[in-house]
C-alpha cells in the first residue's frame, strides 16, 4: 500500500495491480462501477461539499462581521471552519474521482498537492479544537490568568499552520506520478522502504499526532471543565446568584457544543485510520471484492466531518443560530428578527444589570459581588 493513501485513494488504486489477466494483458478489475452507482456516490459527495462550503463560509462571516463575536475562542473556530472549508473544496471531489475511476487525471503538481494539503488541513482542524479546549480550560479553571490577546491568538494559529505544513511535507516530497499498465497513478514512494517500514512509521506517527494525542488532551481538558462547572457554587445575594447561574449555564452549553464537535470528528475519522493501519498488516484487504465500495463509504464518512460543525453550532448555540438567521434572511422559511441582531451586537441583560449595580452602589456587599463577578466574567466567551 502507498502512503499517499493516508488521505486519498491510492490504496484502492493499488489493489487492481494484481488483478491482471495474464492471458491477454487486459486489466480485469472490480473497480469498474455502473454509471448509476457512480452517479449516486457523486450526488452524495457533492451534497457534502456544498453543505460544508456554505456552512463554514457562514460561520466565518458571522464571526468577522460582528465585533462581539471576535473573541479568542471564536478565532480558533474560524481557523477550524477555514480548514474544513479548504479540505472540502480541494480534497473531497478530486479524491472521490480518483477512488471511483482508479485513474489520476490531475497531473503531478496536483498529485503532490493532494498528498500535502489534506494532512495539513486535518492537523489544523483537530489542533484548532485542541486550542479551543485549552483556552476554555484556562479561562474557567484559572480565571485570574491573563486571557489570550488577539496577537497571541494569531501567533498560535500561525504556529498550528506551520507545524501542519511540516508534518505533511514528506508526503508531498515523495509523491510522484507512475504509469501502471497504461493507467496513471498518484503514489508516494519512500526511499529504501523495505517492507513498507518507513510508510508504516509515518502513518502511525501522523495518527498519533493528528488523532490520538489531541483527542486525549481534549478529553482531559473537558473532563476537568465539566467537573468544575457542574459542581460549582457561589455565595452572594440574589442578583449575583442569578448572574452566576446565567454564566455557568452559558458555559455548560458551550462545553456541550464543543464536546459534540470533538466526538463527531473522532467518529468520522476512526474508520479511516483503522482502514489504512489494517492495510499495512494485511495488504490483501485491498483486493477484496467490495473494497472500493467500503473505501468510498469510509472516505465519505471522513469528509462529512467538514460539514457537521456549522450544523452543530446552529443547533446548540443561540448566537450562531441568530447569525445563520441573519445570513439567510432572504429564505422564505427563515425569519430574522431585531432580537437576533441584538444577540450578536449588544451586551446581554445580565452584563447591563451588573454595570448598573456597579455605578449605583458602593457598599461592602456590592464590592464583594464585583470581585466575584470579575472572576465569573473570566468565564465569558
Amino acid at each position: 500500500m502507498s502512503a499517499t493513501s493516508l488521505l486519498n485513494a491510492s490504496n484502492v488504486s493499488q489493489a487492481d495491480d494484481s488483478l491482471e489477466d495474464s492471458g491477454n494483458g487486459t486489466a480485469v478489475t472490480q473497480f469498474t462501477q455502473p454509471g448509476w452507482q457512480i452517479a449516486l456516490w457523486a450526488i452524495t459527495y457533492s451534497l457534502i461539499v456544498v453543505v460544508s462550503i456554505v456552512g463554514n463560509v457562514t460561520i466565518i462571516w458571522i464571526i468577522f462581521a460582528h465585533r462581539r463575536m471576535r473573541t479568542a475562542t471564536n478565532f480558533f473556530i474560524v481557523n477550524l471552519a477555514l480548514s474544513d472549508l479548504l479540505m472540502s473544496a480541494f480534497n473531497t471531489i478530486f479524491n472521490f474521482i480518483y477512488a471511483s475511476h482508479n485513474v489520476w487525471y490531475f497531473g503531478e503538481e496536483f498529485c503532490r498537492f493532494q498528498n500535502w494539503f489534506p494532512i495539513t488541513a486535518m492537523f489544523v482542524s483537530i489542533y484548532s479544537m485542541t486550542a479551543i479546549a485549552a483556552e476554555r480550560y484556562v479561562a474557567i479553571i484559572h480565571p485570574f490568568k491573563p486571557r489570550l490577546s488577539a496577537g497571541s491568538t494569531r501567533v498560535i494559529i500561525g504556529i498550528i499552520w506551520l507545524v501542519a505544513f511540516g508534518l505533511a511535507f514528506p508526503q508531498c516530497f515523495y509523491a510522484k506520478i507512475m504509469i501502471d499498465n497504461g493507467t496513471t497513478k498518484c503514489i508516494v514512494v519512500w526511499p529504501d522502504d523495505v517492507g513498507w517500514k518507513h510508510q508504516l512509521t509515518y502513518h502511525i506517527a501522523v495518527i498519533m499526532l493528528i488523532y490520538l494525542l489531541p483527542l486525549m488532551v481534549m478529553f482531559v481538558a473537558y473532563s476537568v471543565i465539566g467537573v468544575t462547572l457542574w459542581s460549582s457554587a457561589v455565595p452572594g445575594n440574589h442578583i449575583n446568584r442569578v448572574r452566576y447561574e446565567h454564566q455557568v449555564h452559558a458555559k455548560k452549553k458551550f462545553v456541550k457544543t464543543m464536546v459534540v464537535v470533538v466526538i463527531i470528528f473522532a467518529i468520522c475519522w476512526l474508520p479511516y485510520h483503522i482502514y489504512f493501519i489494517l492495510g499495512n498488516f494485511k495488504e490483501d484487504i485491498y483486493q477484496q471484492k467490495y473494497i472500493q465500495q467500503v473505501y468510498l463509504a469510509i472516505f465519505l464518512l471522513a469528509m462529512s466531518s467538514t460539514m457537521y460543525n456549522p450544523i452543530i453550532y446552529c443547533c446548540l448555540n443561540e448566537r450562531f443560530r441568530s447569525g445563520f438567521k441573519l445570513a439567510f434572511w432572504w429564505c422564505p422559511c427563515i425569519k430574522a428578527t431585531k432580537k437576533d441582531k441584538l444577540k450578536l451586537t449588544s451586551p446581554s441583560y445580565y452584563q447591563t444589570t451588573h454595570r448598573k449595580l456597579k455605578t449605583s452602589s458602593f457598599n461592602t456587599e456590592t464590592q464583594f459581588n464585583e470581585k466575584t463577578s470579575f472572576t465569573l466574567a473570566r468565564l465569558t466567551l
